[in-house]
């Protein structure tokens, strides 16, 4: 049978699952009724609730006697190096454009890796059935994009489809309306080259991507690159290292294949044997990791190892030590929380865990927020209990002085917006780069900013559009140190003791602070329990009680009325808490606190910090 590898890629809510969802259907991957859920690649719970993909995944589906593997892959710039680390598995890539937005950040970045390792490009520019859809505007931009990548003539020369993922139609002329995604199917087969692979050479694959079965162990998925591979023959796993031959060396392991498997639709199929230019999954070792090659064990030879862009921000994992430490999580030791950011690196590898000199902190470092946040609420899922800093950016040290990373920052607003969102940008070292206004009430802007800059910039703007503005953005460049950078404006209120939240006490609080807390909670002291209203923290007894009398007055019953409290989520944390905070995160509970809870640690820490900015 014949094979075709294709991964697709796009920007975040541009179709691209619900695209695959059409694909698996008209290729007859299901049954005729069948109940399949929408964006049924999306299989990860956080992907569900989210709806964002977060983790590459494969498919396959044959149409007219050929088989197509397809790689979903995510569509946000924070989960980078998941797409990275499948391109060398495929030999063409569809690039899902959104007919109404047009290339956004992470299509440049991930198509600039792709054509950089010479895929041919296959366009579809999606969702021409918006109302704001302007197929042929994003048909001339995604060739300006292609120039600016420096792409062959063949590359440039790469079909445009026209497609509605939701409908599940495709046409190559806009003046001749789609019905079935037949018109894409037809372009992959002629567009995509076959795996060029050596048949006949003896068995080498890289691991491209690695999954686990509870019954079967670690699996490792990639594509054969030559030869043939036959259940229960003895293979070598070299280490990770530079390409070329091996001699001798201690760290190869020597096993035999158990399982062997290949993709048709959703499932893995089982198979005695696969040949070069297959995407398989196979089992039977132990120690696997992503940039491993398998080998036949008469040559041992490396492949070329996969590359990923360096992290940009790290942060602080630190064993919770707070109070209520133990009290709801299963894993709360060191060794527990070390072995799990260890354990993670086997499989995401744009992220990196490095230990300090205290055994109870490591930092781990990766390419956003997003990124660490996903890891963190993963973690918590499972049961783990820990505290995390502030994120910070990871400098660099270049010829001129300090570097740090630098984004470009794509906003989307209406027009009434415009004048606070660059009020709010000045201060935090922005440079605009591009200003254009494609119609309808909204104007595009584009910035170079400091990583910096952005931390707790998303709830601001959300806030000050009304929610109606969207950002993206990704990683440009390490630039010249900015400076400092304006902190959070207002105080935070602190807990003074470990008691139960009063609503008497914060019916007395809310006038003048947004509270983090309701009624029956439980705080304790150096806990942060709300918002000041003014710069400057203020320590408080959330557990005031009134005072009981035998005095009737005409407001001694009078009915509290307390305002919600503002919900804590991991990513609105990360960018709320400033230096001298911690994040206590527990399986049930996602509390903010000051690194010393005591006051009198606290105002200690702040005279020395004042001296030693007078010196």
């Amino acid at each position: 049978m014949e094979i075709r590898n294709l991964a697709i890629i796009a920007h975040v809510d541009h179709g691209k699952t619900t695209l695959v969802d059409q694909m698996l259907r008209q290729a007859g991957a299901f049954r005729a009724h069948q109940h399949v859920e929408e964006r049924v690649m999306d299989s990860n719970p956080l992907e569900k609730e989210r709806g964002i993909t977060i983790l590459a995944k494969n498919t396959a589906i044959t149409w007219h006697g050929v088989k197509m593997n397809i790689v979903d892959t995510p569509g946000h710039a924070d989960f980078g190096g998941e797409v990275e680390r499948i391109l060398r598995m495929v030999n063409g890539v569809l690039i899902l454009v959104d007919a109404a937005e047009g290339p956004m950040p992470q299509t440049r970045f991930v198509t600039r890796k792709a054509l950089a390792l010479g895929l041919q490009p296959i366009v579809a520019i999606n969702k021409i059935d918006r109302q704001d859809a302007e197929p042929m505007r994003v048909h001339d931009e995604v060739l300006s994009l292609f120039m600016d990548l420096d792409a062959t003539e063949a590359q440039l020369d790469c079909p445009f489809l026209y497609t509605s993922s939701r409908a599940g139609t495709a046409t190559l002329h806009l003046d001749q309306p789609g019905t079935t995604l037949e018109p894409l199917f037809e372009t992959l087969l002629k567009t995509v080259p076959p795996p060029s692979v050596d048949a006949a050479g003896p068995f080498q694959m890289l691991v491209s991507t690695l999954d686990f079965s509870s019954f079967i162990g670690r699996i490792a998925i990639g594509r054969i690159e030559r030869g043939e591979i036959t259940v229960g023959d003895q293979v070598a796993l070299l280490p990770l290292g530079e390409p070329g031959m091996v001699v001798d060396e201690p760290k190869v392991e020597r096993g035999r294949i158990t399982k062997l498997y290949t993709f048709d639709g959703l499932n893995r199929v089982e198979v005695p044997s696969a040949k070069a230019g297959e995407i398989v999954a196979l089992s039977g070792f132990e120690t696997l990791e992503i940039g491993k090659t398998f080998t036949s064990i008469d040559h041992q030879e490396r492949l070329e190892g996969i590359a990923v862009e360096e992290p940009t921000i790290s942060v602080d994992c630190i064993v919770n030590n707070s109070p209520f430490a133990g009290r709801e999580g299963k894993y709360v030791t060191s060794r527990q929380l070390r072995d799990r950011l260890f354990k993670e690196l086997e499989r995401n590898v744009a992220l990196r865990v490095e230990p300090t000199d205290s055994p109870d902190t490591h930092t781990v470092s990766g390419r956003g927020e997003l990124h660490l946040g996903i890891l963190m609420e993963t973690m918590r899922r499972e049961g783990y209990e820990f505290q995390v800093s502030r994120p910070r950016v990871i400098l660099k040290d270049g010829p001129d002085g300090r570097l740090e990373p630098y984004e470009e920052l794509t906003i989307d607003v209406p027009e009434e917006y415009m004048g606070v969102v660059m009020e709010k940008l000045g201060p935090r070292k922005t440079e605009m780069t591009e200003m254009r206004n494609p119609g309808q009430g909204m104007v595009r802007l584009t910035f170079r900013i400091p990583s910096r800059g952005l931390f707790g910039y998303r709830s601001e703007f959300l806030t000050d559009t009304r929610g109606t503005g969207m950002m993206n953005h990704r990683f440009l460049e390490y630039g010249p140190w900015a400076g400092p950078l304006a902190g959070r404006k207002r105080g935070v209120l602190v807990a003074d003791r470990e008691t139960p939240v009063v609503g008497f006490a914060l019916n007395n609080l809310q006038d003048r602070a947004q509270l983090f807390v309701a009624p029956g909670e439980l705080v304790y002291e150096g806990m942060i329990v709300g918002e000041n209203s003014r710069p400057g923290d203020m320590d408080v007894n959330v557990g005031k009680e009134k005072k009981l009398s035998n005095m009737r007055t005409t407001s001694s019953d009078e009915n509290i009325q307390l305002e919600p409290p503002r919900p804590i989520t991991l990513e609105y944390a990360l960018e709320y808490i400033e230096e001298d905070e911690l994040i206590e995160i527990t399986p049930e509970n996602i509390r903010l606190r000051k690194r010393q809870l005591l006051v009198h640690e606290r105002k200690k820490a702040q005279r020395a910090a004042n001296r030693g900015a007078d010196v």
